[in-house]
């Protein structure tokens, strides 16, 4: 799941509390209104006052069923809900006559202006403030100073519960970032503290143990001593992500030009740093590092050549080998044998950043081409 995606589950988590507790006012205003038109009964039309008063309870029940499910929150039905209130307003002199005192809705409206305001933000809240002041204060014969009171707290509280549920938003994605970033960076930390006590001391070793029995040996030892230094190296590099701010710019071209110790690999880079987040570029620069691994693997002696390019809004890099290629199916082969270095470690590391990755191949060799985006875009 990508940055953006996660962050726009957070933000639905703090919208779906909101409306939950909306849904509670929703009653507490529609139980006080219905009390106090009963206590008042000032009804010029008494069936049509009783009319709108089993509207504002159908209504409000509708409206808690329907605002329950994230999905069915969307722009109709947030403008039937307040076309709704304004409906009401306006039939209040119809129905109390043209010098009434209160509107038949009275506080029942709030219910429709902080649905706005929560999934709107303050825009939406003001928007549906102005909209509920304006036909309020119209629908008047005669405007008393607690009139533009009133709409100054409908103004007041739309756009201030907006402002709050757009900042509990921000907080919440916020919060899960600085958390998964945490978790990674810990997660690294633990790795490097395996790699380190494990796989680069069984490398000394071998390199050490090669040059002592020499022939064959040695030179199975010198290539250990090559791949603990690449190793050692990609470490460093790492830590120095995972050192850096969740959000500062890493300089993806410094990352990839340590790659170009590795035997029979080239790097050519841009002549400036290349930026990208802190996280993309320890991603990319791990994609890199296991395509290299596969041509070390599967290409024997083969060459291969990684290409940074910045291309202003994005960042491309390609890594060609001139080996013989990866045989038809055997993609999908490992895919079904649960081997998932392809799928997870290259595609779905570029997939997780809002990158592409694209490949070719055949008896001239194999070419993969990963697009980065500079922000992270969300993928469906």
């Amino acid at each position: 799941m990508t940055e953006g995606a996660l962050a726009r589950r957070a933000a639905l988590a703090v919208e779906d509390r909101m409306f939950r507790a909306l849904a509670v006012l929703r009653v507490v205003v529609l139980g006080y209104t219905v009390a106090i038109n009963a206590y008042r009964n000032n009804f010029e039309h008494p069936a049509l006052g009783w009319a709108c008063v089993a509207i504002m309870v159908v209504a409000t029940f509708a409206a808690i069923v329907v605002y329950a499910a994230p999905e069915r929150r969307v722009p109709a039905v947030l403008l039937a809900d307040l076309a709704l209130a304004v409906g009401l307003l306006l039939a209040t002199p119809v129905v109390k006559g043209e010098w009434f005192q209160a509107t038949i809705p009275g506080y029942w409206i709030v219910g429709a202006l902080l649905a706005w305001a929560a999934r709107y933000g303050w825009l939406g809240g003001s928007v549906a403030a102005v909209v509920l002041g304006a036909v309020d204060l119209l629908s008047r014969a005669h405007v008393a100073q607690k009139d533009w009171g009133n709409v100054f707290l409908l103004l007041l509280g739309g756009s201030m519960v907006g402002f709050v549920c757009e900042s509990l938003k921000a907080m919440a994605a916020e919060r899960d970032h600085a958390q998964r970033e945490a978790a990674a960076a810990a997660e690294r930390a633990r790795l490097a503290r395996v790699v380190h006590d494990g796989v680069l001391q069984v490398l000394a070793l071998v390199q050490r143990r090669g040059g002592e029995l020499g022939g064959e040996a040695a030179e199975l030892g010198r290539l250990a001593g090559e791949q603990e230094q690449a190793l050692r190296t990609l470490i460093r590099a790492q830590q120095a992500v995972t050192a850096a701010a969740p959000d500062a710019p890493a300089d993806v071209a410094a990352l990839l030009g340590a790659l170009g110790t590795r035997p029979g690999v080239e790097v050519a880079l841009p002549a400036g740093a290349v930026a990208l987040p802190a996280h993309a570029a320890a991603e990319l620069t791990a994609v890199v590092q296991a395509c290299l691994d596969n041509v070390a693997r599967h290409a024997p002696g083969a060459s291969a050549w990684v290409l940074l390019v910045d291309l202003g809004d994005m960042v491309e890099v390609s890594v060609r080998d001139d080996g013989p290629g990866i045989p038809e199916g055997r993609l999908e082969a490992a895919v079904a044998e649960g081997r998932l270095g392809v799928s997870e470690s290259i595609r779905g590391r570029i997939r997780d950043i809002g990158g592409t990755a694209t490949l070719d191949t055949g008896h001239y060799g194999t070419e993969w081409t990963f697009v980065v985006p500079r922000e992270e875009t969300p993928i469906p």
